[in-house]
């Protein structure tokens, strides 16, 4: 069996190669669990254990696999030297799992500094809606493969939602149409519903409004529905392929 490692960097860089001219495919953020399927000098192949995707990063330190204890619940939380918020040293992005070492006042060490208590869920935390914070991602500047506040895709928006709640759901909107099983009629369409193109995706927040990562306006925007499937079928001749029901 392999072994489990740890990403302890708060954002690493998935590319198709071993290069970094590669395309990036997705990234890891902290806490997220991965094996190694080879090793050079400067890469790792590796697989990434929430959603199975492969890729390489760039050869560093990671520990083996930690049990976290805690997860980050908002868009991005700050990693202060001390439990005070007078110097941060680094940003943590959404869905970053930590480990605590010890607590003090508002504040909860783990191995990069201190966070706070009022930033974090535990591990184990469900939302009913796991779509419920979706929107703290309006006007993060599309990226591809990217999945944190420094820029995110389509299919990254929806996928961060379920991997925060535990869940398991597909990288790329080619798998994530097929994972989902439950096909809703556009007329029956209601919040929450996952709007599908050839290669596109969305979430629906209403009957009439959508939130997506939308490459042609550079950023994460909500949308009219009848105007956004009128707009994608006018400017990259793809309709709608399949809605969704989670």
């Amino acid at each position: 069996m392999s072994k489990i490692y740890t990403n302890i960097y708060p954002i690493c860089n998935l590319y198709k190669k071993n290069s970094k001219k590669s395309p990036l495919v997705t990234q890891i953020i902290y806490g997220q669990k991965f094996s190694i399927k080879k090793k050079t000098d400067k890469w790792l192949k590796i697989k990434i254990l929430d959603d199975n995707y492969h890729g390489y990063i760039v050869r560093k330190k990671f520990p083996y696999y930690f049990k976290p204890t805690h997860k980050v619940f908002k868009l991005k939380s700050n990693v202060y030297k001390f439990p005070n918020n007078k110097k941060k040293i680094k940003e943590l992005p959404f869905g970053s799992r930590i480990k605590e070492i010890k607590s003090k006042s508002n504040f909860i060490q783990f191995k990069l500094g201190w966070i706070k208590k009022s930033d974090l869920k535990p591990a184990k935390f469900k939302q009913k809606n796991i779509f419920s914070k979706i929107e703290i991602f309006k006007n993060i500047k599309y990226k591809w493969g990217g999945k944190s506040y420094l820029g995110i895709d389509c299919s990254g928006l929806i996928q961060i939602f379920f991997n925060f709640n535990n869940k398991f759901f597909p990288r790329d909107t080619k798998d994530q149409v097929k994972f989902l099983k439950k096909s809703i009629n556009f007329k029956n369409m209601k919040k929450n519903d996952i709007i599908f193109w050839k290669g596109h995706v969305a979430l629906a927040l209403s009957k009439n409004k959508l939130i997506h990562a939308y490459g042609p306006l550079k950023k994460t925007v909500i949308m009219n529905i009848p105007k956004t499937i009128s707009r994608i079928q006018r400017t990259a001749n793809l309709k709608v392929i399949s809605i969704k029901r989670v």
